[in-house]
């Protein structure tokens, strides 16, 4: 009973310390400055028009169904509107922002492609 309490002990004892060391809130003022703006481009501003739908989930289908790409890359938002595509969101890196552009060019036809991919930071 002592050992399983005594190991109880020291595992809480890890998680916390654990959760202690990232307690910094997360700052995402600038970009919610940006969402807010008129010229950014939001899921609100996704086309009801069919066209844009199909565009929209062929996109989706394409990124979802890439093993190369990260969940993080899987996760970006996918706006048509007017047969003009907008990516946005975070990727881990340059080549899952070109691959995810790729993808996209290539299930939307002849739509035009705004790549706002941002590749994080490395830690």
């Amino acid at each position: 009973m002592k050992q399983i309490t005594l190991s109880f002990v020291f595992v809480s004892a890890f998680a916390l310390s654990a959760i202690a060391q990232d307690t910094a809130a997360p700052d995402n003022t600038e970009k919610n400055q940006r969402d807010r703006s008129s010229d950014t481009q939001t899921s609100g501003n996704q086309s009801n028009n069919s066209q844009d739908i199909k565009i929209t989930a062929a996109i989706r289908k394409a990124v979802v169904d890439d093993g190369s790409l990260s969940a993080t890359a899987k996760n970006v938002k996918i706006i048509t509107a007017g047969e003009t595509v907008t990516l946005r969101g975070p990727v881990n890196t340059a080549q899952e922002k070109e691959r995810i552009e790729q993808l996209a060019q290539s299930a939307a036809g002849s739509a035009k492609i705004d790549n706002q991919l941002e590749v994080k930071p490395s830690q």
